[in-house]
Parts: C-alpha cells; sequence; structure tokens
C-alpha cells in the first residue's frame, strides 16, 4: 500500500514537472517570438527614419544648389537682357536701313519710269510736230493751188469782159459776131472745166487726208498695245508694293481701275473707225492742235475720266492714312481709263486724263469737291472747271 501510494505520487509529481518544463518552454518560446518582432519593428522603424532623413538631406542639398544655380543666372540675366535689347535695337536699325534702302531704290524706279514716260512723251510731241508741220505745208500747198486757180478763173473773166466789148465794137461784122460767138462758147466750156478741176480737187483733197488719218490711226493702235504690255508689268510691281506696305483700300482700287480697262477691252472689239474733218483746234504746250468733233469729244471724257478715277484714288489714300501722293496711284501712272485708240493719240488723252486726275485726287483726299461735285455714287467734274482744262475753237481753213 505504501509502495503504490509512493508511486503514485512520483507519478503525480513527474506530471507536474513534465507540465510545468512545457508551460515554461511555451512561455519562453512566446517570449522569443515578441522580442524577435520588436526587434524587426525598432528595424523597420529605424530604416524608415533613417530614408526619412536621406530624403530631407537630398531635398535640402537640391534646394541649396538651385539656389546656387539661381543665384548666377539673376546676376547673368540684366546682363543677358541688355545683350537681348542691343540685338533688338540692331536688328531695328538692320531693318530700317533695309527699308530705307527699298524705298529709295523703289523712288529710282519710279523717277526712272518718269523720266522714261517724259521722253516718250517728247518722242511723241515731237512726231505729232513733225505731222502738224506736214500737214500744215500740205494746207499751204492746197492754199496755194487754190490761188492759182482763182487767178485762172479772173484772168478767164477779163477775157469774157474783152470778148463782150469787142462784140459791142463789131456789131456791123456779122463774121466777128460769129467769131466772138464761138469764143464765148468755148470759154464756157472751160468754166465748165475748170469748175469740174475744182469737184475732182476737192475730192483728192479729202482722199488724201483720209489717208494720212488712217495712217496716224495704225500708229496709235501700235502705240496703244506697247501701252497694254506695260500695264501688266506696272500693276505687278505696283500690287508687291502696296502689299508690302498694306494699303489695302489703295489695292482695291487698283484691281477696280484694272477691271474698267479689262471692260474697255471688251467695248474696243465692237468700236468702228470713222472718218471725219477737223472742226475744232485747241490749244496746248505752246501751239495750237486740230480736232473732229470725234477727237473733241474724247479728250473731253478723258478730263472726266480722269477726275473719277482721282476721287477715288484720293479717298482711298485717305482711308489707308497714306501721304498725299497722287503721282504713286496706279491709275495716274496708267492714265487710259477710257481710251478707245481713235482720233487722238495716246498721249494726248493721257495728259487731259492727269489734269482731270490730279483735281479729282484733291477733292477725294480733302474730302472738300473744290471741282466737282458728288451725287448717287457719280463724280462729275464742273463745267467752268472744264473749260479752263480744255476749250475748243472753230477750225477755219
Amino acid at each position: 500500500m505504501t509502495i503504490n501510494s509512493f508511486r503514485k505520487l512520483a507519478a503525480a509529481s513527474a506530471l507536474g514537472v513534465a507540465l510545468l518544463l512545457g508551460t515554461s518552454v511555451e512561455s519562453s518560446a512566446q517570449k522569443t517570438d515578441e522580442q524577435r518582432q520588436q526587434k524587426q519593428e525598432r528595424k523597420q522603424q529605424q530604416a524608415q527614419e533613417r530614408q526619412q532623413q536621406q530624403s530631407q538631406q537630398k531635398a535640402e542639398r537640391r534646394q541649396q544648389r538651385q539656389q546656387e544655380q539661381s543665384q548666377p543666372a539673376q546676376q547673368q540675366q540684366p546682363q543677358f537682357e541688355q545683350r537681348q535689347r542691343h540685338a533688338d535695337r540692331n536688328q531695328g536699325q538692320q531693318d530700317q536701313a533695309q527699308q530705307q534702302r527699298q524705298f529709295e531704290q523703289e523712288q529710282q524706279r519710279r523717277q526712272a519710269e518718269r523720266n522714261q514716260r517724259q521722253q516718250n512723251q517728247q518722242q511723241q510731241d515731237q512726231i505729232l510736230q513733225q505731222q502738224r508741220k506736214q500737214q500744215k505745208a500740205e494746207r499751204k500747198q492746197q492754199n496755194q493751188a487754190a490761188e492759182a486757180e482763182q487767178q485762172r478763173q479772173q484772168q478767164a473773166g477779163r477775157q469774157w469782159s474783152n470778148n463782150d466789148q469787142r462784140g459791142s465794137r463789131d456789131q456791123q461784122g456779122s463774121r466777128q459776131w460769129s467769131n466772138n460767138d464761138q469764143r464765148g462758147s468755148r470759154d464756157q466750156q472751160g468754166g465748165r472745166q475748170w469748175s469740174n478741176n475744182d469737184q475732182r480737187g476737192s475730192r483728192d483733197q479729202q482722199w488724201q487726208g483720209r489717208q494720212r488719218d488712217e495712217q496716224f490711226q495704225q500708229q496709235r493702235l501700235e502705240r496703244y498695245r506697247q501701252q497694254q504690255q506695260q500695264q501688266q508689268r506696272l500693276d505687278w510691281q505696283r500690287r508687291q508694293l502696296l502689299e508690302r506696305e498694306r494699303r489695302i483700300a489703295q489695292l482695291r482700287y487698283q484691281q477696280r481701275y484694272l477691271d474698267r480697262l479689262r471692260q474697255d477691252q471688251y467695248r474696243r472689239q465692237s468700236w468702228q473707225y470713222t472718218y471725219a474733218p477737223p472742226q475744232y483746234r485747241y490749244y496746248r504746250a505752246g501751239r495750237y492742235y486740230e480736232a473732229n468733233q470725234y477727237a473733241a469729244d474724247l479728250l473731253r471724257q478723258a478730263v472726266r475720266n480722269g477726275y473719277e478715277e482721282g476721287v477715288r484714288a484720293g479717298l482711298s489714300d485717305r482711308e489707308d492714312r497714306w501721304r498725299n501722293s497722287y503721282q504713286d496711284s496706279f491709275g495716274y501712272e496708267d492714265a487710259s481709263v477710257g481710251y478707245n485708240g481713235y482720233y487722238v493719240d495716246l498721249t494726248e488723252y493721257q495728259y487731259y486724263f492727269r489734269e482731270g486726275f490730279r483735281r479729282g485726287y484733291e477733292d477725294g483726299y480733302n474730302g472738300a469737291y473744290r471741282y466737282g461735285t458728288y451725287s448717287n455714287g457719280v463724280f462729275s467734274l464742273l463745267g467752268n472747271v472744264l473749260g479752263a482744262i480744255l476749250e475748243f475753237q472753230p477750225y477755219r481753213y
């Protein structure tokens, strides 16, 4: 009994010890895991703190470098701006010098064109002067022939009176009467022959005048064809200049002017030439010029067309706020709107067109109608102004 109890007690003690050992081992294992976890957490926290410190240090170093870089840039910025302003100033001076050179070249070109026009006009004036001299010489010959014919008629009249006197003195002789009658009949036949000669001479004069006028007409048409070729070149040059100067209103005016020239070309296909003798004369540049009714109407229309185009050109320059310069207008340089190629020379038409253009430009640019009127979209030249520019007188043969 005692041994069994002892055994039971020993077994219970061994069991208790085992339980205690197991509990202690589990508790020590748990403690070891907690410590290990705490160490890992402390390591992670320390790593995060080190990363934060490194990031903060990097940011500070970056900010410091930026400040160091910005300080030289701020110090160099005034110098860079100064160099930039100096470069801009030099570029502006170069552009201004280039524009000045272009302007001078354009002025030289215009002056050369004006000189060329003056030379052409002088040549045309010389040709016209030669033609006038030739016409005068022919008229002088015709007048001399007419005077000679009148002298022959006067002599014939004196012969008739002498024959009458002979007849009165010789009434007694029938033979003498017969002779006088025969002489009178011959004189009458001679008078009819002279009359026929006069009619034939007038027809010859008209035929010669028609031939000369047709020759002049061919020369006028040839010069007008040359003018049309110059119009294309002048249009391109003027268009480039106006676009460069941004003169929009003047560019529209030039396009409208070209449209009128094209309309003239279409109308010219249906125009027909009709010969007419001179009826008027007018004075220009120190001498008189002859003109028939068609030529007189055309020259009057040249002044009116010039005035209308001048007003429109002046209004365009005023809209563009450009300087007063009627000679630089395409209409003034061309001066051929309304010209049909007949009856008057192109230079003559251009002269009176420009006379009207100059006055119209002044009215349009100043906005005060001094030489004409405006009504319902139509610009009209005053009659007294037209008479002062172009005055016709009856032509005397």
